[in-house]
């Protein structure tokens, strides 16, 4: 349902064609989020000034693609209002403490739109997958919370136990992360914490710059919102058939759309910025990366831990015997694009899908229930037993048949 707020208005003599210059061909310096503000210091942040000039720029006849900055800011500054986050304040630089009410708020956002609009099922699920993350932001800007509890503890111990304990053929086999995980997990410090934090507030702004300005524009203004995006020069195929599949208003279509939309979070949005975190501060950013791979699971129900969905599973042969070792901890590392991707397409998002289409109404009560009790119980603390259980349950060393 449109509302005042949410809408453009029509230009009144109060709202003046503004001069169109400073609006026209800005380079967006800020597209990814890395600093303070909207796409580039260069546009206002003033939703008022936005409007007056995307209205001017609209009935100037000037080509879309030349206002196509103006138009991301305007909605994006629209998003931020709905949000309740001050664009100007939302520095990732400044680090957690100065971002912390915002880390929840942009996934109360996502949630609030799949709730007025439940065709959204990608708002729905980042909203959902948002309560792991912002409880892993939580957990990570309390270091006694992530490093030193039983469960993560114990997982580095047993990492360097089994290196340890393992025929060196087979301790040669397994993958450097879970080495990683042994060798450096006690040599984290908070200097390499703070730089991993900044790494995913950036991220996670870089995603909402992206992708709340086209939603908040479905939001207000329908399929000519989306239009005019397509018209900037805003969308790319696959973005543009996640819109028109959203338009076949069919479930199909809707599942369709989450694909996409979430190909183009995770493969697009910030596939580079994960690659870099990954490659960066020598081991330390892949034993961070690794490190949450393990601890994280997705709040979607249905979603399986990383561990149980792909666990590591060894197999070397030693004087004429097979010898196999299999255990929840994950053969990937969330940061590496292509099993990132395989997680999301073949488990995260077919169990949103499930949720949505066979329980609707657990859906439903799920999508409205406050973020913050979601995120207080995907803290790590209440979710030790659970983890505990999945890394210690299934570890299996076994012979195989004689050669």
């Amino acid at each position: 349902m449109a509302c005042a707020a949410c809408v453009l208005a029509a230009p009144t003599a109060a709202t003046a064609d503004p001069d169109l210059r400073g609006y026209l061909d800005v380079p967006e310096s800020n597209r990814d989020g890395t600093a303070a503000g909207g796409v580039d210091p260069a546009l206002p942040l003033d939703r008022a000034s936005l409007e007056s000039a995307l209205v001017a720029a609209r009935s100037s006849g000037v080509d879309p693609r030349r206002y196509a900055s103006l138009l991301r800011q305007y909605w994006l500054v629209v998003g931020a209002e709905n949000a309740q986050i001050d664009l100007d304040a939302w520095d990732p630089r400044r680090g957690l403490a100065a971002n912390l009410e915002t880390v929840n708020d942009v996934y109360v956002n996502y949630l609030r739109l799949t709730n007025a609009h439940p065709e959204l099922y990608w708002s729905g699920m980042a909203g959902l997958a948002g309560v792991s993350f912002a409880a892993g932001f939580y957990d990570l800007g309390d270091a006694s919370a992530v490093f030193s509890v039983p469960g993560v503890h114990q997982v580095g111990a047993a990492a360097a136990e089994l290196i340890r304990a393992a025929p060196p053929e087979l301790a040669g086999r397994l993958p450097g992360d879970v080495r990683l995980l042994a060798t450096e997990g006690g040599r984290l410090t908070s200097d390499d914490l703070d730089w991993y934090i900044g790494r995913l507030l950036t991220m996670q702004k870089h995603i909402f710059m992206d992708m709340v300005p086209m939603h908040e524009a479905y939001s207000a203004r329908g399929r000519e919102g989306i239009e005019e995006f397509a018209r900037a020069g805003l969308l790319d195929d696959n973005i543009a058939q996640a819109w028109r599949s959203i338009f076949d208003r069919t479930p199909q279509g809707y599942a369709d759309a989450l694909v996409r939309m979430a190909s183009r979070e995770q493969n697009q949005i910030i596939a580079d910025q994960w690659d870099a975190t990954a490659s960066s501060r020598g081991p330390m950013g892949r034993a961070l990366t690794y490190l949450t791979t393990v601890a994280g699971k997705p709040a979607v129900p249905g979603t399986r831990a990383p561990g149980i969905y792909a666990p590591l599973d060894v197999q070397v042969d030693i004087s004429d015997r097979a010898l196999r070792l299999r255990a929840p901890l994950p053969d990937f590392n969330w940061a590496d694009r292509e099993p990132r991707w395989a997680y999301i397409a073949h488990d995260l998002a077919p169990s949103y899908v499930r949720m949505i289409e066979q329980s609707p109404a657990a859906a439903a009560t799920l999508l409205r229930t406050p973020f913050a009790d979601q995120m207080t119980r995907g803290r790590l603390g209440p979710r030790l037993p659970d983890l505990l259980r999945d890394l210690t349950s299934t570890w299996e060393l076994t012979p195989g048949p004689a050669r």
